[in-house]
């Protein structure tokens, strides 16, 4: 099969597990791990924050981030597609106690201008207190869409004018920074914590980050125990993000092209009703349901030995990947051909 479901269905290259066998490992609770250790300083250095924090998921990296910035009743700013709205499990109302207040933004990002209007009186207290702004860049169900530089800039202004605290969801941060030709210490100085992800777009097996100040992420380490998210000789997961950082970084624009030439194809389909502006591994497409439904459209994929994911009922989505070689692909437009008159 060929699986476009996520970036996250990859398995390690032999380069990245024989360096995974090469870690010097430690206890991690007593903070003893050498290859962790490493790998937090490295991600740290490369966005110019003063500390990191390994982590075994996104999920509880940004729940971790949540709960630094908020108090229970506070309340969170962030788009309506947000990942930390929709795919956490609720995670932020039952571990911080808090609500999100969503805006709809453009493809799931919110502008400047829809963040200073959705921050509530702080001396109204019928209201929830604004506490927080969470972004996420690139978009997941906004179709891998990326934030400019100047917009969080302006966002980080509002931030500090009300003095509110400022979280990236930086799932795929990685390929943002790729596609946009972004400095990564142009985000260490705009975020108070930044969370990245090494088993989406950079291929490893498992493991996120948290980045901030030391301050916080000294906190985060109490929040990280009380999550269940202390690891022990974890040494040789960091060492697969390490060896991603360095080697599968870079190779993303390859996933960047391939993911613009599906998108390419499926906009001479007829039964493609829409398709989204694509910028970097994430294509999403609206299908014509007067004939057909999302369901149909993957069991005719599947024929062809093609897997992808349905997004609602009528929008499906695929995902381009260190896994998705050349013949996968070519397979793939051969397909969209052969399917073009369903």
């Amino acid at each position: 099969m060929v699986n476009l479901i996520s970036d996250t269905v990859t398995k390690p290259t032999k380069e990245m597990l024989d360096f995974m066998m090469s870690a010097n490992v430690g206890d991690d609770v007593f903070k003893n791990d050498e290859s962790t250790n490493a790998l937090e300083v490295k991600v740290a250095r490369f966005f110019d924050k003063e500390a990191a924090l390994f982590f075994p998921s996104g999920t509880m990296a940004n729940q971790t981030a949540i709960k630094l910035h908020t108090e229970p009743g506070d309340q969170v700013i962030c788009d309506h597609y947000s990942h930390i709205f929709n795919y956490e499990g609720g995670g932020a109302s039952f571990n911080s106690g808090v609500s999100c207040k969503l805006v709809k933004g453009d493809r799931g990002r919110i502008s400047a201008t829809q963040v200073k209007q959705a921050i509530n009186p702080p001396d109204f207290y019928h209201s929830p207190k604004t506490r927080l702004v969470s972004l996420e860049n690139t978009t997941n169900k906004g179709g891998g869409a990326c934030y400019e530089l100047q917009e969080i800039k302006a966002i980080k202004g509002i931030c500090t004018k009300h003095q509110l605290a400022f979280h990236l969801d930086g799932a795929r941060l990685w390929n943002a920074l790729v596609a946009k030709n972004h400095d990564p210490k142009d985000y260490g100085a705009q975020f108070d914590t930044i969370s990245v992800c090494f088993s989406k777009g950079l291929g490893a097996p498992i493991g996120s980050a948290l980045l901030g100040s030391k301050t916080l992420i000294e906190k985060a380490l109490r929040i990280r125990k009380i999550l269940g998210g202390g690891m022990r000789q974890v040494g040789y997961l960091a060492n697969a993000a390490s060896f991603a950082m360095d080697y599968h970084f870079e190779r993303l624009a390859i996933d960047h092209r391939k993911a613009k030439e599906l998108s390419e194809a499926l906009e001479s389909i007829k039964w493609v009703h829409s398709v989204e502006p694509t910028e970097t591994n994430i294509v999403i497409f609206n299908i014509d349901t007067v004939d057909f439904s999302a369901d149909h459209i993957i069991s005719e994929f599947k024929k062809y030995h093609i897997e992808l994911i349905a997004m609602d009922s009528t929008k499906l989505r695929f995902v381009t990947h260190l896994d998705y070689s050349d013949q996968d692909h070519n397979h793939v437009l051969e397909t969209l051909k052969n399917m073009a008159s369903l």
